[in-house]
């Protein structure tokens, strides 16, 4: 395999793989969170960037200390309340529970000593929690990235590059199809919900990604026979509907038959965009044993003999995570506004909050009826 390939590169065609990086490594940076997320992927990936984590705090200081020990964090706090008092950090980075991370933002924002804080999806609870939480950053001054990580799956922004440089032409059908069978949380015994929030999110903003806003969503969704504890949505479909004619369709299906009952297994996601001048399709590698494994993508346009298959070395996880840290401190370093900033990611809370309310009525819904003013500006 040569260097082209391995670095995401097809045929003389740059794919984009990678995330731009900051010109300074060492911003300051605090981690809230010591579970699988922060110890397998964030503190790994930033170690492949060279990024700087001082400080790190979780519910408890003893789990905290053995993922400090693991990756040579130089300093422990006893709670994350202790963290956000420390005046010498840049940067938080919060990987906790939807229900703790909203307190928790709008704490660091009443301290006012950060430059900038990464969020994990979903931003909130629901929309509302979300809104307040990028009020409390902009009246603070506080810049606000959110880490939809899935925008910098490889295969997903090799899928962008070929969008953006007319390679498929105009879109006219994509696709989103997962079959998985994701761990959920204790927490989320709580709250009622599972997949809209928590796996969905990440396939409608990678359409808002790839095409930008739709116009209208239709949801239906039912309860994953698998999952005991109350919800509604535990496997979910939904259309996305832009003017331009352009239809998105996502599958995701947390059951995928009784795999864990002695039936064999057949997990995957899978993504496929059709233009009038090619078509793309993609598989995403963190379905697949070991989770490290590399997305894959095979695309061909007019006049190709065969599809082109690039391949490369890094993986959604850990690799992808580079990307939301990174474009947060470009941002900083520049003073302009992140790509997944906390009122670009509202439009991406909103759309999902569109799908619930699709599912309650029976109807399509115009993510603009969740919040006039937010489609209303910039």
């Amino acid at each position: 395999m040569d260097a082209v390939t391995r670095t995401g590169k097809d045929q003389g065609m740059n794919l984009g793989i990678q995330a731009e990086l900051p010109r300074r490594k060492n911003w300051r940076i605090g981690v809230i969170g010591a579970g699988f997320i922060v110890n397998d992927c964030h503190l790994v990936a930033y170690r492949k960037a060279g990024f700087q984590v001082e400080a790190i705090a979780s519910r408890t200081r003893q789990r905290a200390e053995e993922v400090a020990s693991r990756h040579g964090i130089p300093r422990v706090h006893d709670s994350p309340a202790d963290l956000l008092c420390n005046p010498d950090l840049e940067i938080l980075d919060l990987a906790v529970p939807p229900a703790e991370q909203g307190p928790l933002i709008r704490a660091a924002c009443e301290h006012g000593t950060l430059k900038a804080i990464l969020a994990q999806k979903p931003l909130g609870v629901d929309y509302s929690d979300a809104r307040r939480s990028v009020l409390a950053c902009e009246q603070a001054g506080i810049a606000l990235g959110v880490n939809q990580n899935m925008r910098y799956d490889q295969s997903v922004r090799a899928g962008k590059t070929l969008l953006s440089n007319g390679t498929l032409g105009e879109p006219v059908i994509a696709t989103i199809d997962m079959r998985g069978i994701p761990h959920w949380m204790p927490w989320q015994k709580d709250l009622g919900w599972v997949t809209l929030r928590i796996m969905s999110i990440h396939h409608l903003d990678c359409f808002r990604y790839w095409f930008g806003d739709p116009d209208r969503i239709f949801c239906s969704v039912r309860t994953d026979p698998r999952t005991a504890f109350p919800h509604t949505d535990g496997i979910a479909s939904y259309i996305l509907e832009y003017d331009s004619g352009l239809r998105c369709v996502g599958l995701d299906d947390t059951w995928t038959g009784p795999a864990k009952e002695g039936c064999p297994a057949d997990l995957r996601i899978l993504w496929r965009i059709e233009g009038l001048n090619g078509l793309a399709m993609g598989d995403i590698g963190w379905c697949r044993e070991p989770y490290t494994t590399p997305s894959r993508i095979r695309w061909a346009a007019k006049g190709d003999a065969a599809f082109h298959e690039p391949v490369w070395a890094e993986s959604w996880f850990p690799d992808a995570f580079i990307g939301p840290m990174a474009q947060l401190l470009v941002a900083l370093e520049s003073g302009e506004t992140p790509a997944i900033s906390g009122r670009d990611n509202l439009r991406t809370m909103a759309l999902v909050e569109a799908a619930y309310r699709s599912v309650l009525e029976h109807r399509s819904v115009d993510p603009s009826e969740i919040d006039p003013d937010l489609y209303g500006s910039c």
